[in-house]
């Protein structure tokens, strides 16, 4: 059982947010929060499709840049973690739809995750303007930013919210990090000086082809 968890977590995790959706759909009438949610939980089931499948390649740039080699078993395992972390952000979001600092914690991460796609570009020396899951990583920014302007013009957070929100994103987001970096046995704090060493051999041999 764990074995097949492992191989197909990027399948079950799209299985289970799809039947979240459909419950959702069940749900009448749903507040405007959860419909940005229900919106932003498609998109997250593409993006991972995007980023890890269709054309897929994230984790192939990520090891290349920590130049460290990653078997198909650990690609496909590296998902469960991830998609912990989508799942909880989309069900916190959606079940406490009337407390904005959860509304913020899934803003801030749909921005986020829009942001660094665009940064990966110059960061990991690409070729092309594309990272893999870039597509649907600005459809999420633009989901994110939706649901901020929602909040304020409708004056439904106060100060807490937009401060802590962001800041329980920031705590999730790491520990979901951690776990990963762990599972392919690497210490979570020498990830950053890892990143950078081997980005800037990999700038250096860029520079001189």
């Amino acid at each position: 059982m764990g074995k097949f968890i492992k191989y197909y977590a990027l399948e079950i995790y799209s299985v289970i947010s799809l039947i979240m959706l459909v419950c959702a759909a069940m749900i009448d009438p749903l507040s405007v929060v959860q419909k940005f949610v229900v919106v932003s939980t498609a998109l997250f089931i593409l993006h991972e499709w995007e980023e890890n499948s269709y054309p897929g390649g994230f984790i192939d740039i990520f090891s290349r840049a920590l130049q460290f080699q990653v078997s198909d078993d650990l690609k496909r395992a590296s998902r469960i973690p991830t998609s912990v972390f989508l799942i909880a952000m989309s069900v916190m979001s959606f079940v406490w739809d009337d407390m904005p600092i959860f509304t913020m914690a899934l803003a801030t991460f749909c921005i986020f995750e829009g942001v660094v796609h665009i940064m990966g570009i110059k960061i990991f020396q690409l070729k092309k303007f594309y990272t893999p899951g870039m597509v649907t990583a600005e459809l999420e920014l633009v989901i994110g930013v939706g649901l901020i302007v929602y909040l304020v013009k409708n004056d439904l957070g106060a100060w807490y919210d937009y401060t802590f929100g962001p800041l329980l994103f920031v705590v999730c987001f790491m520990m979901m990090q951690k776990t990963l970096t762990m599972m392919i046995g690497i210490r979570y704090r020498d990830l950053p000086k890892m990143m950078k060493q081997n980005l800037k051999k990999l700038r250096e041999m860029s520079s001189k082809e």
